[in-house]
C-alpha cells in the first residue's frame, strides 16, 4: 500500500484523513462503527485511533486499530506513546502493529496523569521524549512514522522556536510527516510551518481540526493542548450557549472557517479530530469540494 509519505509527495489534492478514539462501551462501539460507515464516501487518506498508555484504554486502542486494518479497506495509522510503557511494552506494541499489518504509527511523547501541565518524568526502563521513540519504531520495522506539531506551543513549554526544533529533531531520527494538536487560528499553523522551514527541515504538517460541538469541551481540550481559544471565537458560541444546535452549527461554521484558510494557504491536507461523530466532517469536507478535487 502507497504510505502518507508517499501520498503527501505525490499530491495532486490535499489529504482528508479521520481521527478516532477507542469507545468505554457497547453503545460507544456502535457509535464508532456508525461513523466509520458514514465517513466512508469521503474516501478517506488515512484513519487512526487514540491510545491509552496503559491499561484498558491502550487494549481498546490497539483493538479498534486491529479491527479497522482487518474489517476495512482504510490506510490504518496506530498511535502510540512513551507514557507509562517500558521499551519492552513498546516493543510487543510495534510489532504487534506489524504482525496486524499496519505499517504507520504516530509516536508521541504522551502526558503524565493528570495532563501535560504535570512535569514529564520518564519511566527507568522506559523513553524520554518521542524522538527516542522514533528511533525505536525506526528499528523495529519499514514503519511510516508520523508525530505531533504544536501550533500554539506545547502547553508544559509555552516556547514555540524550541517546539520548532523538536519536530525538526523528530524528522531527523526519521519522522516522515506531522499532524497537529488542535488550534484555531490558521496564522499559528502557518507561523508554525515558516519556523520549521526556517530550520531546514521540510517535513509536511498536516493541520488537525476539530468541530466544536459542546463549549465545555472545546475548553477542556484547548487547555489540555495548549491551543488558544480566541475572543471572536468563543464569543459566537457563548452567544447561543443555550441553544445544543446551534452551538454545533456555530462550531461547524468555525470549523469550515478555519478549513478553507488553511487549505487556500497551502496546508497539504486536513486531519480531522472526529469525536466519532461524522455529521459535521462530512459538510466541512463537502464544503470544501472546489479546493479538494
Amino acid at each position: 500500500m502507497t504510505t502518507i509519505a508517499q501520498l503527501l509527495a505525490e499530491a495532486t489534492r490535499p489529504l482528508c484523513s479521520f481521527e478516532f478514539f477507542p469507545p468505554k462501551d457497547a453503545a460507544g462501539q456502535d457509535q464508532l462503527w456508525l461513523t466509520v460507515g458514514r465517513l466512508k464516501p469521503l474516501e478517506p487518506d488515512f484513519v487512526s485511533v487514540t491510545y491509552g498508555a496503559s491499561g484498558s484504554g491502550r487494549e481498546r486502542t490497539l483493538a479498534v486499530t486491529k479491527r479497522l486494518a482487518t474489517e476495512t479497506d482504510y490506510r490504518v495509522m496506530g498511535h502510540l506513546t512513551c507514557a507509562s510503557q517500558s521499551v519492552d511494552q513498546l516493543k510487543a506494541v510495534i510489532d504487534g502493529y506489524a504482525d496486524d499489518g499496519i505499517g504507520h504509527i504516530l509516536a508521541i511523547r504522551g502526558d503524565m496523569p493528570g495532563g501535560p501541565t504535570v512535569p514529564w518524568l520518564a519511566r527507568p526502563d522506559g523513553l524520554a521524549n518521542a524522538t527516542e521513540l522514533v528511533e525505536l519504531i525506526r528499528s523495529r520495522g519499514d514503519f511510516c512514522i508520523g508525530v505531533a506539531a504544536f501550533p500554539d506551543g506545547h502547553p508544559a513549554r509555552h516556547d514555540r522556536a524550541l517546539d520548532a526544533r523538536l519536530l525538526a529533531d523528530k524528522w531527523a531520527a526519521g519522522a516522515s510527516f506531522a499532524i497537529t494538536q488542535l488550534f484555531f487560528e490558521a496564522g499559528a499553523y502557518f507561523e508554525l510551518v515558516d519556523r520549521v522551514r526556517s530550520l531546514g527541515c521540510p517535513i509536511p504538517i498536516i493541520p488537525g481540526i476539530m468541530p466544536i460541538s459542546l463549549i465545555s469541551q472545546v475548553t477542556s481540550f484547548a487547555q489540555l493542548s495548549g491551543a488558544t481559544l480566541p475572543p471572536a471565537m468563543m464569543a459566537r458560541l457563548e452567544a447561543v450557549r443555550h441553544d445544543p444546535a446551534a452551538v454545533r452549527g456555530v462550531g461547524a461554521a468555525l470549523a469550515a472557517q478555519l478549513a478553507e484558510e488553511l487549505l487556500a494557504g497551502g496546508a497539504p491536507g486536513l486531519h480531522f479530530f472526529t469525536q466519532n461523530r461524522s455529521r459535521a466532517t462530512l459538510a466541512i469536507w463537502r464544503g470544501l469540494r472546489h479546493r479538494t478535487q
